[in-house]
Parts: C-alpha cells; structure tokens; sequence
C-alpha cells in the first residue's frame, strides 16, 4: 500500500515537473517523427530500388540504425510526457511491440553474437548476413511508415470529400506508389527502369487484382519487383480504405462516421455497427485463409516443378497463395499454371480453386456461415438459416460454377481437352469455371473456342459476389435481375425472395448496376475496334470484359495492345474495381429527397 502511494506521489510530482515543456516537446517529437520515416523512407528506396554496393549498403545501414537509435528516444521520450503511461502503451500496443523487437535486436548484436540473424539465414537460406538484415530491417520499417500513413489517414475524415471520391483518391494514390515502386532500377532484370506506360499498366493491374500483363512477372522483374506486386494485390484488395479504417479502429480512437456509412455500403453489411465490428475479422479472415492457402499449396507442388532453393520454394507459396484468395491471377510462372509441371499438379489446382471461392463469396458470407457464433447458434438453434445475402451468394456461386464447368467440358472436351482423362478434363473444367473472377489458367486461354470464350466473358460480367475481392456486377445484382424477369414475365408486381420482400430500391441499384457495367464495356470495345483493328472481335470483347470484371483471363493479346488500347484496358480495370455505382456517385451529387408525388404516367415498353 505505501508502494502505491509512494509510486502515485512520483507520478504526480513527475508530471507537475513536465506539464510546463510538455507541449513544446510533443510538437517537436512530431517534426522529429516525420524527419524519421522521410529519411527511412529515402534510405530503403534507395537500398531497396537500386543496386548497391557493399561500402554503400553499410553507409545505408548506418543510417537505418541511426533512424531506429531516434525512433526508439522519442517513443521513450512520448512515453515519460505522457500521464497516463499505461494506457499510452496500451493504445500503442504495435509501437511498443516494434520498440521490444529493437531492444531484443540489441542485445542479439551486442551480446549473442547475431544469433536472431543467423537463424534467419538458416533459415530461409539467405546469401549472406546483408541480406538477412537488410530483408528484417525493410520489413519492421515498412511496418512502421504503414502505422504512421495509417495514423494520418484521419485526414480523409476531416476532408469534406464524399466516401465515395475518397475510395477512389486513395487507390489513385496507391496505383501511382505502385507505379514509381516498379520503375525503380532494381526492380527489373532489363537494364535502366521500366518504361512509365508498362509499369502503369501493371500497377494498376495489381491495385485491381486484375492479373492482366504486359510484361512476364515471372521473368521480367526481380524478387523485389515480385514483392511490390504482392502487396499492392494484397492491399489493393482489400481496399485501401477498409485497410487504413481497420487500423485505425483498433490502434487510435475508431473509425468515423463518415467512414462507416461508405464501409457499410461497400461490405454490404446491414448497419454500421455490424460494418465497423466486420474490418477487424475481415483481416484476420484474410490472413487465416491465405495462411491455410500457403500450406496446402507448399504441400502439393507436383513432383516435376523444381526449385532452386527452399527460400525460392516458400516465395513462390506465399505468392500463389496472396494471389489466389486475392483473385488476382498474377504467377510466378511464364505461362501461369499451364506451366509444364504445374500444369498436372491437380491436387494444386483443387486447393487453388477452393481458396479463389473463398475470395469470392464475401468476408460477410464467410462469416455468417463459419464464424462460431453462427455456427453454434444454429446448432442451438435449427430453425434458424443463413441470411438471404449468404444464401444468394452460395446458391448463384455454386451454380455458375456447375454451369460453367459442365459447358466448358461439352465445348472442349473434343478440342483442348482431349489430351486428358475423364477426371483430369473434369477438374481442369471446374478450374476454368471457378477462375472466371481469378485470371489463373491451366489451360491456354487463346487456344479455346470462340463458343468457350463467349461462356467465360459472360461469366467474367457476373463475376463474384458483393462485399468479396473480385468484379464484375456481382452474383447478387445478377440474381436479383434474373428474378425480376421472372416476376414481370408472370405479372407479379411485387418482387419476393425466399419469403422475403425485395423493395423497388434494391432493383434500382440493380439495374443501375448492370447499365454502368453495360455501357462501359460497350465503350471499351468499341474503342478497342478503332485502336486494335489487328484482333479479331471476340479477343477485343474477350479482353474488354476480362479487365473490367477484374479477371486477367486473356487470349494473348495484352502485350500487343497499342498505347491507346492499353489506356482503355488501365481504365476499365480501374472503374471495375471501384464499382460502377461508386464510380458514378463520385461524379454526380445525391438528390434531396422530395416530400411530393407526381401523377402516374403510362409509357409504351417493349
């Protein structure tokens, strides 16, 4: 008891000697802090973007431990300023951990001989002790520059921009980083930087988890320029915004209101609370299933893919792995997963496809159905279903999936198929149906029929479901057109879904929805018949419908494309990726509501 009172009377006395400087020094520490991640950010550009040479790389090195010895003084000076020291721990739980990592790293350098590197190297079969520390050291800073843009993010909130201009500032922002990653020199295997056109093209291909290329990312670009596409597909499909949001909620004072209300929309979630509670699991649904991803994966390389190293082989999983419950389509190899190998691993090709159906079901589907609240619930429960969202999606997945396999087998079964056995050409057409969102091909795309292709745009427009990873129009607003065809055909004035009243509102986004995607993809092929004369019309629709639904599937002609093409295919992925209807509520302003009614009026249809 009196060591409370003695501890308290310290504190007390503490902070009355410091409440004088404490303003002075705070702001200071935030002029330091900026002058930190700014020359840590140059020095790993630098390192990171270009070929060094020993001498340089330790000057570089110098400077990084310089950056943390400062970095570690004004989080202790942050802490001794602040009253309430353990809260402050507690609301920078990421900083202090980071803070730990250093002083573990310390004492590892001074007193155990660099054991924690040398694990690393043994590890992961590093060359050297450079590259181990230089691998570690980008990895904690990248951290921390996330943390600090996370925690500026508030500037969004105070911005009176709509959500929706938000959404699509902040990926204009990350395709433009992505972009200037990939013309950094060190980036690439060709000689100089890569041109500004391409790296465009593929950034933005990446930020939209396209996978259409112009150039091999297998061959084209090195470990690093690998790296940078990883996480630019990883971020952006999640949505930058979702990302920072997250963050935000759980390491500073919570998502605004105005952030809520796009989140809500955008995750297709019933209402904000659920919406604001859905970021966190959203990440971690993520992460547990691309963890999942990657071990099945490691698992089940057929015996002929051959790696150089195990570090070479854990790279390559984690890759395929963000890539596909991503959807994004991106490999590591020159002809995807057509490969020579790859090609005949069909265990590979199962858990492939089963983690993009994950990615493409949405965070809110997987939820209801695996979270084990829900699940015990129900159990407790038995009269209680999914709801109507969850089923829809499952439902319209699982059967676009069927049709699509079982069309893909009858169309190709004597052509590109005939290579293969009843089980092999049955899994290869499941592949094909599932990947329609994905852009991963087992087959060669430009060898299929003009009938199979017509099958896979058609299913590339629909796309995945809402509040997923992938494009297109989505399984819902599909459904829901489907049975509103079905209920005019029949006269029915009211449109009822599984003993569920759909409102007009709901047909309205629907049919706006399918307008926008309609038009745009109408567009583009137009434009692309006057840009690329030399294709024929179906690979022009083929390519057209693929980059707007986000797909990547393509016939071999996006490294052709003429530079006007290429900026078409940039934009229809861009728009397909921010939603139609986002798009369009960004360039118009919402109508106040009108308290009246006009007389009803009779309009000759059909």
């Amino acid at each position: 008891m009196k060591l409370s009172k003695l501890k308290n009377a310290f504190a007390e006395w503490l902070n009355n000697m410091l409440y004088s400087s404490r303003s002075q020094v705070l702001n200071t520490l935030i002029s330091l802090k900026a002058f930190i991640w700014l020359t840590a950010t140059i020095l790993l550009l630098y390192v990171f973007g270009f070929e060094t040479e020993k001498g340089e790389l330790e000057q570089v090195f110098l400077g990084l431990d310089v950056v943390l010895i400062i970095y570690f003084s004004t989080f202790l000076i942050r802490l001794l300023y602040e009253f309430r020291r353990t809260e402050f721990l507690k609301n920078n739980k990421l900083e202090t951990f980071l803070v730990l990592i250093i002083i573990i790293n310390t004492i590892s350098n001074h007193f155990l001989d660099n054991k924690i590197i040398g694990f690393f190297i043994e590890s992961f079969e590093f060359k050297s002790y450079e590259d181990a520390y230089l691998a570690l050291i980008t990895f904690f800073f990248i951290i921390l520059i996330i943390y600090e843009l996370i925690n500026a993010s508030d500037i969004f909130s105070r911005l009176k921009a709509s959500p929706a201009n938000s959404f699509i500032v902040s990926f204009m922002i990350l395709i433009l980083f992505g972009t200037g990653m990939l013309m950094l020199p060190a980036m690439t295997n060709q000689e100089g930087s890569m041109k500004f056109m391409d790296a465009l093209f593929t950034s933005v291909s990446a930020c939209c988890v396209t996978g259409l290329i112009v150039v091999d990312t297998a061959t084209f670009f090195t470990i690093k320029g690998q790296i940078v596409i990883m996480i630019l597909v990883q971020i952006g499909a999640l949505g930058i915004i979702s990302f920072a949001s997250f963050f935000a909620n759980i390491m500073k004072s919570g998502v605004g209101i105005k952030q809520q209300l796009f989140l809500q929309d955008y995750l297709i979630s019933e209402s904000l609370f659920s919406a604001k509670g859905l970021l966190r699991k959203i990440i971690f649904i993520t992460l547990l299933l691309e963890l999942i991803t990657f071990v099945l994966i490691y698992f089940t390389w057929g015996d002929e893919v051959v790696f150089t190293s195990q570090a070479q082989k854990l790279f390559f999983t984690a890759f395929h792995a963000v890539s596909a419950f991503c959807n994004a389509g991106f490999s590591l190899f020159t002809n995807g997963l057509a490969e020579h190998g790859v090609a005949t691993s069909y265990i590979l090709h199962i858990v492939v496809a089963i983690s993009m159906i994950f990615g493409t079901i949405g965070f809110s589907t997987i939820q209801d159905i695996f979270s084990l609240k829900r699940l015990r619930d129900r159990y407790q429960n038995p009269w209680k279903d999914w709801t109507l969202s969850t089923k829809v999606a499952v439902y319209t997945t699982a059967f676009l999936i069927v049709f699509g396999m079982l069309v893909f087998y009858l169309l190709e079964r004597d052509y590109i198929l005939s290579d293969k056995n009843f089980m092999e050409a049955t899994i290869s057409s499941f592949f094909q149906s599932v990947t329609r969102t994905a852009g991963f091909n087992t087959v060669d795309i430009g060898a299929l029929r003009t009938p199979t292709l017509i099958l896979l745009a058609f299913l590339m427009f629909i796309g995945a479901s809402s509040g997923s990873v992938g494009g297109g129009i989505k399984t819902s607003t599909f459904y829901l057109i489907l049975v509103s065809v079905f209920a005019t055909i029949r006269g029915r004035l009211k449109i009822e879904i599984d003993k569920r009243f759909i409102p007009k509102e709901l047909l309205f986004k629907a049919l706006s929805i399918f307008f926008f995607a309609a038009s745009i993809n109408l567009i583009g092929v137009f434009v692309l018949t006057l840009t690329e004369s030399n294709f024929s019309f179906v690979q022009i629709i083929f390519e057209q419908v693929s980059a707007f639904g986000t797909v990547g599937l393509s016939t071999g002609i996006t490294s052709e494309l003429s530079t006007a093409g290429r900026v078409v295919i940039i934009l229809s992925m861009f728009v397909g990726r921010v939603g139609t209807l986002t798009f369009a509520f960004a360039l118009s302003s919402r109508q106040i509501s009108q308290n009246y009614k006009y007389p009803k009026a009779h309009l000759m249809v059909g």
